[in-house]
């Protein structure tokens, strides 16, 4: 059984049958549908310029095609003594191995008229169709925060002709993830497409006779709108559990093989803290993750025993701008930049003891996985070889990054939406 019907659960169904598991396979999503990729939600889908029939983990003949039961219900409990688990629709289903895949749920901001007619959070196609038919030219749009969803959606925004306030409690957009540097060039590109961006602050009411009407920050601004959309983060959306103890700590802890502290329990995506080779303990919440794991678990389901070891890429879409991003660091001693961050063109390495940790395109560098004799290609062959690599030699131009890597450029295969 797999609960979470998102794309992880999705993909580790796909990659059951194709591992060769003919027996019982019961997919249970709280959301209407099949299993897709949610990052047109913010993107094209949200600007009306693309449906979502090739983000799709498989169409829908696929499921009842591959005798996959697709179950529409919320989980009430999992009793992992009983080995069952028990739906909000009264049914208690058995399961023999089960995979928990149920993703991450929205941060919720806790403020007076968080419920207006007006205010939208961004996951679900629901949620996104909501926003878009609140958005026309002219509106008047609050984002709060600024992390990746709410860029995203601040872009399109713009993109679509509304006006767009984004308030940040930090001092720049994504600076927690990316660092001063980067988040000041995605700062001054918000900026130049007319979003207006206030840091150190936060929202702390709506007001509105019957729907939203204008936001109210910490420091006094009292901002008109018709659009709000908040975008504080998300956390691991975590089923309760009993008879056994499943070990949790900032999503449920999983080792290389996604197995959790219970007999016959899996986890996989958004929800999962798994055991890396090269990062330690990390819980990713991006698209390739949730794909990638979510296959991985699939496989390990249906008997394999390879170790999950991905090393890690995502990118972003905002306005005309493409950021992609290989490998994982929460904390680095040095960043170091190839190419020009004034004309937003760059390379940028994440380095902690002489060692690239992680390393991030701004319009440069290609994809790693589908370009595998790109600039990014090499900078993920540099991440995985944990080699001291001398600063200099990363900023100049004049040294191809594959000379640095003392090896050939090597093939990658990201799976796309099929």
């Amino acid at each position: 059984m797999i609960v979470g019907g998102g794309l992880a659960g999705g993909s580790a169904a796909v990659a059951l049958r194709e591992g060769g598991y003919r027996g019982g396979l019961t997919l249970v999503g709280r959301e209407p549908g099949v299993p897709f990729g949610r990052p047109p939600l913010s993107k094209t889908y949200l600007r009306g310029e693309e449906a979502l029939d090739s983000w799709l983990v498989k169409p829908p003949g696929w499921y009842a095609e591959h005798d996959v039961d697709l179950t529409f219900a919320g989980v009430v409990s999992v009793d992992a003594a009983a080995r069952e688990v028990r739906l909000d629709s009264g049914q208690a289903l058995p399961y023999k191995a089960l995979l928990l895949a149920t993703g991450g749920r929205n941060r919720t901001l806790d403020v007076a008229g968080a419920h207006l007619a007006g205010v939208h959070q961004l996951r679900t196609v629901a949620d996104c169709d909501a926003i878009r038919r609140h958005t026309r030219p002219g509106a008047r749009a609050v984002v709060a925060g600024m992390g990746f969803i709410g860029c995203e959606v601040a872009a399109s925004l713009r993109q679509l002709g509304v006006q767009v306030t984004a308030i940040l409690r930090g001092g720049l957009p994504l600076g927690q993830v990316l660092g001063k540097e980067v988040g000041e060039v995605i700062a001054a590109v918000h900026r130049q497409e007319g979003v207006e961006i206030r840091t150190g602050d936060q929202v702390v009411a709506f007001e509105g006779a019957g729907r939203l009407e204008r936001a109210i920050t910490e420091k006094g601004a009292r901002l008109p709108c018709e659009l709000a959309v908040v975008a504080v983060g998300i956390e691991p959306d975590l089923p309760p559990v009993e008879g056994g103890r499943l070990e949790v700590d900032n999503g449920i802890l999983v080792d290389a093989l996604c197995r959790t502290s219970l007999a016959g329990v899996y986890a996989a995506g958004d929800v999962a803290n798994h055991l890396h080779p090269l990062f330690g303990r990390i819980r990713v919440e991006h698209y390739n993750n949730a794909e990638k794991q979510g296959r991985a678990a699939g496989r390990i389901l249906a008997g394999g025993t390879e170790p999950y070891d991905y090393l890690h890429t995502f990118w972003s879409d905002q306005y005309r701008h493409k950021l992609e991003y290989v490998g994982h660091a929460k904390q680095w001693e040095r960043f170091v930049v190839r190419g020009s961050l004034d004309e937003r063109r760059f390379l940028g390495f994440y380095l902690q003891a002489g060692v690239v940790r992680a390393a991030v395109g701004f319009d440069r560098g290609g994809d790693p996985e589908l370009e595998a004799d790109s600039e990014m290609a090499a900078a993920a062959r540099l991440v995985a070889s944990r080699v001291k690599v001398p600063a200099d030699s990363l900023s100049d131009e004049a040294l191809d990054l594959w000379s640095l890597t003392n090896s050939a450029p090597i093939h990658h295969s990201r799976s796309k939406p099929s």
